[in-house]
């Protein structure tokens, strides 16, 4: 299976539609996909993966391994309830924590969020286009959207059957980009019953993923999906995951537009159905939505 790939800049010349339809069936039918192309500057890129692997040689490591999380694998008991990572959340908006996270990283993470905030927009306002929606409607939705990165090194395993780098889940949030090792597997997307691997990052790319609150908002039609993370026993994987979130009092609900009629007499339907039965059965439905008003 080959995951979907969207080159952005594709988005502004003669293949845009193509792109558009490639990227509505990414979310609806998968829920994640690479992104080439993005417009992030890769030497920023370069220069926050640089700077995270050096604090953790200098200090994440050595803390880690000292660990009680660590110290579980010296009773070779597999543990259901632990996961095989050491971490550091960044908030950026809207109240930034940058004087909780190491000095060393504060200037570049700052300037990496701004940089994929905008790519974020981008996303947001090519998926609302995609539904039928206003450009800014998912912007507007999240109301003074949320953003924070999660830095995050799953160490060295010597015993990866014993744990989870991190137990599977879905995101709580909207969309999450994702810029991940070059070299140590370990990512995993659940996809028609089965685990995808997600290969190591090649070129920059950027990989998406869709949170719950999308899902809740599209009604259904884009996913959000279940992943895991896999100990490796070779090396250390690095994830710099930027979520960009509905605002804390964001009221999440589906856009009325993409929602079914309700409460109708099936007899009505059929009334109407036999003067649109040739036309698109959406456009059918927005219409019984607008007769029951």
């Amino acid at each position: 299976m080959e995951i979907p790939v969207i080159k952005m800049d594709q988005l502004h010349g003669e293949k845009r539609s193509e792109t558009l339809s490639l990227l509505h069936n990414a979310c609806a039918q998968w829920g994640f996909f690479w992104l080439e192309n993005h417009g992030v500057n890769e030497d920023l890129m370069n220069k926050m993966k640089d700077l995270v692997n050096k604090h953790y040689e200098q200090d994440m490591e050595k803390n880690f391994y000292s660990s009680e999380k660590a110290k579980i694998l010296d009773y070779e008991k597999a543990s259901s309830n632990v996961d095989w990572e050491c971490s550091f959340m960044y908030r950026h908006q809207p109240k930034s924590n940058s004087h909780d996270i190491p000095e060393l990283l504060r200037a570049t993470v700052f300037e990496y969020a701004e940089e994929v905030i905008k790519l974020a927009e981008q996303l947001a306002a090519v998926m609302s286009e995609n539904l039928g929606l206003d450009k800014d409607y998912i912007e507007q939705a999240f109301s003074k959207p949320s953003v924070g990165i999660k830095v995050a090194k799953y160490p060295r395993c010597s015993h990866p059957e014993l744990v989870m780098g991190l137990r599977e889940h879905t995101d709580a949030g909207g969309i999450i980009l994702l810029f991940q090792d070059e070299l140590v597997p370990g990512l995993e997307f659940l996809k028609d019953g089965k685990w995808i691997a997600i290969p190591p990052t090649e070129g920059n790319r950027i990989f998406v993923n869709l949170g719950d609150q999308i899902e809740v908002m599209t009604n259904g039609i884009y996913k959000s999906i279940c992943h895991r993370v896999l100990p490796n026993k070779n090396g250390s994987r690095l994830s710099i995951a930027t979520f960009y979130n509905p605002g804390a009092d964001a009221i999440i609900y589906p856009a009325p537009k993409l929602t079914y009629p309700s409460q109708y007499r099936f007899q009505d339907y059929l009334n109407f159905y036999s003067t649109t039965k040739f036309t698109d059965k959406v456009s059918r439905f927005q219409t019984t939505k607008a007769i029951l008003k």
